[in-house]
């Protein structure tokens, strides 16, 4: 039954992240992220129903400060999962779902943002690294941008660079996230090696790169090896599947930047100077 007596909880921190992202950035921002969070996690529930598998309902997590004003949502998976094709289609779907919301609000935003010249940046402004999604759709948008000017993006359009960076974050392939179980669903047990591979470099981007990465690296290093297999782990994806998984990483690749923040790298860099 979607309602149940738990339901409540679900209501409330989804009402609570609201009122976080309405205070962080605005009904602007609040707005579209949420759809986006919403849409991506719900993407994920309803997958699972139509494979007859018992998931929760999303748990949003509130938190109002930045960068987000949120700390995005998860559901929780209560019962095992039948075949590799119910594998690849329940993790594929949140990313495209998210990916399908973000396009549209970064299009939007980027059409009421306002250019101004690069001397009346504010200091303490944030700075945002575009992964190469975001700059091909601010060139369609906007045209080309001068060296002396700088884009203030109106909050419409950071929901959808936010939505770009959770998809991303979502499809690294490894673990429990959506990366990892479109990697196992195409590669199967053969996966582990792809999950070393994306450590390591995760290792470098942090030690070399971006400090900021720490906490996922540590997060990455004691689940990321972990992936229990369906239920049916022979029955192959087909084409079609095999081929949504190459552009599912395409989009991975194109959403993906190292170092989101610059100015925190700056920030985090003596603290780990260490590294």
């Amino acid at each position: 039954m979607f309602w149940t007596r738990r339901t409540w909880i679900h209501v409330l921190l989804f009402v609570l992240t609201v009122a976080s992202t309405w205070y962080y950035g605005g009904p602007s921002y609040s707005i579209p992220v949420v759809l986006i969070l919403l849409g991506h996690e719900m993407g994920h529930y309803l997958m699972s129903q139509r494979y007859g598998m018992e998931a929760t309902l999303p748990f949003f997590i509130p938190f109002p400060l930045p960068p987000f004003g949120t700390l995005g949502a998860i559901i929780r998976m209560k019962s095992a999962i039948p075949s590799r094709r119910a594998l690849f289609d329940v993790g594929v779907v949140g990313p495209l779902t998210s990916l399908c919301l973000s396009l549209p609000a970064i299009v939007v935003g980027l059409s009421l943002s306002t250019v101004i010249p690069a001397a009346q940046v504010q200091e303490g402004m944030e700075r945002l690294a575009d992964p190469l999604l975001f700059s091909l759709l601010q060139y369609a948008v906007m045209g080309e941008i001068g060296a002396d000017v700088d884009v203030i993006i109106h909050p419409v359009a950071y929901a959808g660079w936010v939505g770009l960076f959770v998809t991303a974050l979502n499809l690294l392939p490894v673990g429990q996230l959506d990366g990892g179980h479109v990697v196992y669903a195409l590669f199967g047990k053969t996966s582990r090696r792809i999950f070393v591979i994306t450590l390591c470099v995760m290792a470098y981007i942090t030690i070399f790169y971006n400090p900021g990465w720490f906490l996922l690296l540590v997060l990455i290093s004691l689940f990321g090896f972990r992936h229990p297999p369906p239920l049916d782990d022979e029955t192959p994806l087909g084409r079609k599947r095999k081929f949504l998984g190459a552009v599912v990483f395409a989009v991975f690749f194109l959403s993906f930047t190292p170092s989101p923040f610059p100015d925190l790298v700056k920030e985090f860099k003596p603290i780990f100077s260490w590294l």
